[in-house]
């Protein structure tokens, strides 16, 4: 990709956006102190679970509890990325030990995981070179439904039409 970065809005539920008050967000995850007082707060329990996250515009990586709405923990905003994510702690740092593109409400391309490395670097945090799950969504050109695409079987689980090879859900992206 050039120098243009690609952007998702957010393609689910309506009802869901509309529920995001001011103030509703991820926690704002921009070093590596932040993220250290991010896992203070949180219980082992917590800790051992994944977690919903979102790159903003800013690039900067956003956290929430994993059963918190992708839009809620964008502000509703547009986002550089989103999906979920765990982390685990090896010797005396923490590092990423899963992450995926699964976020239906912003159906995010597997090309956007360069802006999750991005904010992930900048929080240095160790991580893997790729989504460790990635996640194939396409909208049909017929019947404009979403698809997560298996097997790289490219075709409409609601009406059979074939999916196209890019992606596309957002028509005006």
């Amino acid at each position: 990709m050039s120098g243009r970065r690609r952007s998702y809005r957010y393609v689910g539920p309506a009802e869901l956006k509309t529920a995001v008050r001011p103030g509703d967000g991820g926690r704002r995850i921009g070093s590596a102190a932040d993220f250290g007082g991010w896992t203070l707060e949180q219980s082992a329990v917590e800790l051992a679970e994944p977690f919903t996250f979102v790159v903003g515009m800013d690039g900067v990586l956003r956290l929430a509890p994993r059963r918190s709405e992708h839009v809620a923990c964008a502000g509703g905003d547009v986002v550089l990325s989103a999906g979920e994510i765990s982390f685990m702690r090896e010797a005396d740092r923490w590092t990423v030990s899963e992450v995926s593109n699964q976020s239906t409400g912003y159906c995010p391309d597997v090309a956007s995981w360069a802006e999750v490395a991005r904010a992930l670097d900048a929080v240095e945090l160790r991580r893997p070179s790729g989504f460790t799950h990635e996640v194939v969504f396409r909208r049909c050109p017929d019947c404009q439904e979403h698809n997560i695409v298996r097997e790289d079987d490219f075709v409409c689980v609601f009406c059979g039409s074939d999916l196209p090879a890019a992606w596309n859900v957002d028509p005006t992206a």
